[in-house]
Order: C-alpha cells, then sequence, then structure tokens
C-alpha cells in the first residue's frame, strides 16, 4: 500500500471516535478511504508500529493492519 491508494476495510473494526458516533461502538467494516501514510520510519529510524496504515474517510482517520484493507 502506497499513500494516495483507496482501500476498503475488509474486515470489522470497531472504533470509539468516528466523530458522528462519538462515544458508541461504530463498525467501520465496509468503509472505503483512502491511505494518507504509511508508518515506517520515525526521524530516520526503523519502526515497526502495530497499526502502520493511517486511512483517511472524509475528515476522519484511523489506523489499521495491512491484512484489515484491501484495495478498492
Amino acid at each position: 500500500m502506497q499513500p494516495g491508494d483507496r482501500v476498503k476495510v475488509c474486515q470489522s473494526v470497531v472504533v470509539f471516535h468516528h466523530p458522528q458516533h462519538r462515544g458508541q461502538a461504530f463498525d467501520l467494516m465496509g468503509q472505503e478511504g483512502e491511505v494518507v501514510s504509511v508508518l515506517n520510519d520515525y526521524k530516520g529510524r526503523v519502526i515497526s508500529p502495530t497499526l502502520p496504515v493511517v486511512v483517511a474517510f472524509g475528515k476522519f482517520r484511523a489506523h489499521f493492519r495491512g491484512d484489515e484493507l484491501q484495495a478498492a
């Protein structure tokens, strides 16, 4: 995955910080968004984050593992 790719959430991912459902469980499965960045380094040092893929759904952003997403 590269920044700018369109992706779709293919597994059940529940978040509680969605702007329209603040404080309530919201499942992102089936939502489509755009990859903003893939986190793999910090200030030139290699890192291994648990949720490295940042996806934007309009103004809302969330972090995902690579296996939770598929190309749209």
